[in-house]
């Protein structure tokens, strides 16, 4: 009967097989993964008892046909529960978070099952396998090795113990950020509150106010508000007052504290990383990345660290020269950073936000992306009205190349409560071609602010938008037969070349200058403010650099720690950067406490520098444009989607970049592209 009224366990009849989220309630999730958890076992069962000889279609393909169910459930649950979370939503994700982990601990440690892809290993060169085939059995029996599959007894159980925990801590993590985000916010009252701020900033403010059924203005924890906010405001008390509350983020108060989170996280990683023969988490993690070695990710960050510091100082010195000049008694606090900073900027290059947005309407920077896409990929995209949406904000789009079906885009570009902030790219559904051509539903959400009538872009907004959507095309372009391998499913240190690679169309003239047009007149943007914005693009990047390098190293030295009990994040912190002499006048990217990508899951645990390892490769992969002196060198793309975007990972990244470039890159390349080349 359950399969008769619940959404998730029926077939859809919907446009391009999307989710009926029409339909769809937080009450069906429990009972959906329940009945596609039992057919998952069912079929994780069947391979592993079956009497037939081992064979790569009996034990691999037969793996990666299975789960089909539970992974269009939890495909659906965690991109809603990432959109629109409420408190229903959050029960069942601490619930089933556990609940898959222990799911997926069965089946690896499954002994039947491993022992048949043991001996698929062990005659591997004798199987005929083609490229791709053994590409899979390869990280299959990778995989395996690495979630425990080989541990016995007590070390099992205690391997099964510590995934479940991790699972549930990480759901926690990210849940008490939502929390904090979604109830702060920063009434604007009195008469020098919206002191310095522009109008698209008191309009987005309005519109925020109004979404919480409030008359005035509010600044929320949504980065498109609080950074504009700590840019321009005039007010220096407000000032800090919001930029302790974004930097506090997940330490706020005792219900949302998630220090306690990331100790017991820190120290399950080390064991687990114990029982699986490494010395520390960062060596287990980087053993199967680009990278390799954690020894190899702090050289790459060290060179970036000692330009970038000296670069941060002096651009401090300029900060406060011009703080002087105002006479304003004060020493540069990090809350006076961005401040002054759009103060420099402006004297130096002639530019503000405030002069830029008029020109960067959100429906032209998606149109600028699409174009791009069309122009370097044959992508078309046509926007489908009536398709059912995850939310009433999202957008969504069929992708066509020379008449056909590629994939299905969702955009969904609004900050909301509801949503957890940051952007990201997901799938409902991943391409793959093993019975039959199934095509792709990929998603991006931002969290940009609202305008009443338009939505105007920060160049940063604009320049996430085109980062999140080379995800999407990473995930829509995907054209390999197994699941497992495709599109975004590579290592985590190369995932972010394709993404970084399509940021920089967003600053070539021609892209500009077609599509950067005044929301008002429809004017192009001036070619001297083109120029403008092009010579301004390295401006700030000591500040850049270091709070980002900053993260990255705090992220890979707690998890090179070998003796994890009574770790303390918040100390830790402070000691890694006093080592590193960080300036007093920056903070972290990202704090401990708020550290999402490091705690709300395993995904960037030790692995926040792959922004930084994957932009080595970006620098110099657009290079390959510029040399050939045009930025949509037809031959140069082709051979970008054939071994980068369509490849999924079904070859090692190094190969796959060499068979772009011909050779990997050096670390001169990012120094060139940030401008820290120079820097003493």
């Amino acid at each position: 009967m359950a399969s008769m009224t619940n959404p998730l366990l029926t077939d859809w009849s919907t446009p391009f097989g999307l989710p009926p989220f029409d339909r769809i309630e937080p009450a069906h999730f429990r009972p959906a993964f329940e009945a596609a958890l039992k057919a998952d076992r069912a079929e994780i069962d069947a391979i592993a008892n079956d009497p037939a000889a081992v064979s790569f279609a009996n034990t691999i393909v037969a793996l990666e046909r299975s789960g089909a169910a539970l992974t269009r459930v939890a495909n659906v649950f965690f991109n809603l529960a990432g959109v629109a979370s409420n408190d229903a939503m959050q029960e069942i994700e601490r619930w089933i978070a556990p609940v898959l982990s222990r799911h997926h601990a069965e089946m690896v440690m499954n002994e039947k099952l491993f022992a048949r892809i043991d001996a698929l290993m062990a005659r591997r060169d004798d199987l005929g396998l083609d490229a791709e085939d053994d590409r899979v059995l390869e990280l299959t029996y990778s995989n395996f090795i690495r979630a425990g599959a080989q541990l016995r007894g007590a070390d099992r159980e205690r391997m099964t113990e510590i995934m479940g925990r991790l699972a549930t801590l990480g759901a926690g993590f990210s849940q008490n950020v939502l929390r904090d985000e979604k109830d702060w916010m920063l009434k604007l009252e009195g008469e020098d509150a919206l002191n310095g701020l522009p109008a698209f900033l008191i309009d987005a403010a309005a519109s925020a106010a109004k979404e919480r059924g409030l008359e005035g203005h509010v600044i929320t924890l949504s980065r498109s508000l609080i950074t504009p906010f700590l840019q321009f405001s005039a007010n220096r008390a407000l000032r800090e007052e919001a930029w302790r509350a974004w930097t506090g983020r997940g330490e706020m108060r005792a219900e949302t504290d998630n220090r306690a989170f990331a100790a017991e996280t820190v120290a399950l990683r080390f064991e687990r990383a114990q029982l699986l023969g490494f010395p520390n988490f960062a060596a287990f993690k980087l053993d199967d990345q680009m990278a390799k070695t954690p020894e190899r990710v702090r050289a790459l960050l060290m060179a970036v660290w000692g330009p970038a510091k000296a670069r941060a100082l002096e651009e401090r010195d300029s900060l406060a020269a011009i703080a002087a000049a105002e006479g304003a008694n004060i020493e540069i606090a990090p809350w006076d950073w961005r401040y002054y900073a759009e103060k420099q900027r402006k004297a130096e290059h002639d530019l503000d936000e405030e002069e830029l947005k008029p020109y960067l309407p959100l429906d032209a920077m998606i149109a600028a992306a699409f174009d791009c896409a069309k122009r370097l990929f044959g992508l078309e995209f046509s926007e489908l009205y009536d398709a059912p949406r995850p939310h009433p904000d999202a957008r969504v789009w069929e992708a066509t190349k020379d008449g056909a079906h590629v994939a299905v885009f969702i955009g969904d570009y609004f900050a909301r409560p509801s949503k957890r902030s940051g952007a990201w790219m997901s799938a409902y559904r991943t391409q793959h071609n093993l019975d039959e051509r199934v095509r792709p539903i990929v998603s991006n959400a931002m969290n940009f602010a609202r305008g009443e009538d338009v939505t105007l872009l920060t160049f940063d907004d604009a320049r996430t938008l085109f980062h999140e959507f080379g995800h999407a095309l990473h995930g829509m372009l995907s054209d390999v037969t197994y699941p497992s391998i495709s599109g975004t499913s590579v290592a985590r240190d190369f995932v972010e070349l394709p993404s970084q690679l399509f940021e920089h169309w967003l600053t070539e003239k021609e892209v500009l200058t077609r599509f950067a047009r005044h929301y008002e007149t429809g004017a192009p943007m001036p070619e001297a403010l083109i120029e403008r914005v092009r010579k301004a693009r390295n401006f700030g990047q000591g500040f850049a650099s270091v709070e980002y390098v900053a993260s990255a190293l705090v992220d890979l030295e707690m998890h090179l720690l070998t003796d994890a009990d009574g770790f303390d994040p918040a100390a830790f912190e402070r000691e890694t950067l006093d080592r590193l002499d960080m300036p007093a006048e920056i903070v972290m990217r990202h704090r401990t406490p708020h550290f999402a990508h490091v705690f709300a899951g395993d995904g960037y645990s030790a692995g926040y520098y792959s922004y930084m390892w994957s932009e080595v490769m970006d620098a110099d992969a657009f290079a390959a444009f510029e040399e050939a002196g045009d930025a949509f060198a037809p031959a140069i793309a082709r051979r970008l989607s054939d071994v980068i975007y369509a490849a999924g990972g079904r070859q090692d990244p190094e190969d796959a970049y060499r068979a772009f470039r011909g050779r990997m890159p050096k670390v001169d390349a990012l120094l060139k592209q940030r401008g820290l080349n120079e820097a003493a």
